[in-house]
């Protein structure tokens, strides 16, 4: 938690390390910005912070047109905690108010209404309602200024459920009509354009070695500086990571789409990591620090998919990465949906979880076991029983995997880390892990003494994880060349 004068002291110095993690409004001008907004520094006493966007809204701030608080990072504070408004926050991110209000918000995470309500006000100054409207003005924004959309169709792809309603909002928050706010429009074309923030450092090539390593056939591929896959819907999504921003491409994505699927990206790419506050405790282990000065903007890949990447790991349970892709590939081949226009070595949709539950496994490479694995899950997900996608509880979800046959504790907290975006995820007994400590130090640590010294690395076990293997991948290149 940051106080007033560390906050003022990094609105004065513009520091981008800041951008996101707050916002600060001004009462003299009724306008609230990002630290790293280039207007000269209020006075003091005319000063508030706002941990969200949304809280500045809702005590009545409008958004600054110069610096663009819907165009900042995202922010982690939330991350670490599997509490319910962390649950909750995700949720709202999928798309569960505009879609059922606060009521199915509510009843999906077992709780009443004025509870929520009062959780959200407490932790983040906002309601969830208020929360969910700020998500949406924010995309709408980015959608006017980013894209040549019409305003109708950016009004439902940012959640609105009526063009009047959109203007009204609109009006009300920046004081100006949507057709007023929109900038000099990009040329028409039915691919979506749009920049995603990231906060620097960001290790995109290491990022994309990682999910190259492990992409799966029909589904992804990965050039060089260049990631793609097939969508929600059936198109294929490009991100192209650049030095300020990851640039997202969809081609002709449906309008219900959009909202849902920048936020699949933004969890796949780790893009609202907070690198400062994770070195800042990684530094602390001799062990660590070399590895973290080396690569500071390294980053956890998530998943586009919980459903995909629960498949993704337990066909990857006891065999090479390789032998898992090629196994992920035959299913996907005899599973999997094909896209009307496939492109390059892009041409299927993942299965869903109801059509690998239903289907004849046999034939594809798999043990009896896997195929019971891979049933179980498939089911447990199509029935609702399973969350995969960070809405349900952690200990929760962790407690259902772990009663699903054949899968044990290091599926379960891989699923942890990069399904359920848990950044304190740490699969101990991951002999990589003991391999790459073992090369750092000359000694093979027990399960059991490698949980103890990782204590001190909470609550980012999941990115020392991550540089203890890129430790062990680089040390093999290197010894390969």
């Amino acid at each position: 938690m940051l106080d007033f004068d560390s906050c003022y002291r990094a609105v004065a110095a513009r520091d981008v390390r800041f951008d996101g993690r707050f916002f600060t409004a001004v009462t003299s001008t009724g306008i609230y910005c990002r630290p790293v907004c280039p207007a000269r520094t209020p006075a003091r006493r005319n000063v508030r912070f706002y941990a969200d966007a949304a809280a500045a809204e809702a005590a009545g701030f409008r958004p600054c047109k110069r610096c663009r608080p819907e165009a900042c990072p995202g922010s982690a504070r939330w991350d670490f905690r599997g509490d319910l408004v962390r649950r909750a926050l995700r949720l709202i991110e999928d798309g569960v108010v505009d879609e059922h209000g606060v009521r199915g918000l509510a009843a999906r995470l077992a709780v009443t209404e004025r509870h929520l309500h009062r959780l959200f006000v407490a932790e983040i100054g906002a309601s969830p309602k208020a929360v969910a409207r700020s998500r949406r003005l924010r995309l709408a924004r980015r959608l006017l200024r980013e894209t040549s959309m019409p305003v109708t169709d950016v009004a439902f792809a940012a959640g609105f459920g009526s063009v009047r309603q959109f203007n009204a909002t609109m009006r009300q928050v920046y004081g100006q009509t949507p057709s007023q706010l929109r900038g000099p429009r990009p040329s028409q074309g039915s691919v979506l354009e749009l920049r995603l923030a990231v906060r620097p450092p960001f290790d995109a090539a290491r990022l994309l070695e990682f999910l190259a390593a492990r992409a799966i056939p029909g589904v992804e591929e990965v050039t060089a500086g260049r990631y793609a896959r097939s969508g929600p819907g059936p198109y294929v999504i490009e991100l192209l990571p650049r030095d300020t921003h990851v640039l997202l491409r969809a081609g002709a994505p449906d309008l219900r789409d959009v909202a849902r699927l920048v936020t699949r990206c933004r969890r796949l790419l780790d893009l609202d990591a907070d690198p400062y506050a994770v070195r800042e405790v990684l530094d602390r282990d001799p062990l660590l620090a070399p590895l973290v000065a080396r690569r500071p903007g390294l980053r956890v890949p998530g998943s586009f998919d919980g459903f995909e990447m629960a498949v993704r790991a337990v066909l990857g349970q006891q065999v090479s990465v390789a032998a898992a892709r090629t196994l992920a590939g035959r299913l996907v081949e005899r599973c999997g949906e094909p896209l009307p226009q496939p492109v390059g070595t892009v041409t299927h949709r993942f299965p869903s979880a109801a059509a690998v539950a239903d289907a004849d496994l046999s034939g594809l490479g798999l043990t009896g076991a896997r195929e019971r694995t891979l049933r179980a899950l498939a089911a447990a997900v199509a029935s609702g029983d399973l969350d995969l996608d960070g809405g349900a509880d952690p200990a929760e979800t962790t407690g259902r995997l772990l009663a699903l046959p054949g899968v044990g504790p290091w599926t379960a907290a891989y699923l942890s880390m990069r399904a359920l975006g848990d950044p304190d995820a740490f699969p101990a007994a991951d002999l990589g892990l003991r391999n790459a400590v073992h090369a750092l130090t000359g000694s093979v640590p027990a399960a059991r003494e490698l949980t103890e010294r990782a204590e001190s690395w909470r609550p980012w076990r999941a990115y020392a994880v991550m540089h203890l293997w890129t430790s062990a991948s680089t040390r093999t290149l290197e010894k390969a060349s």
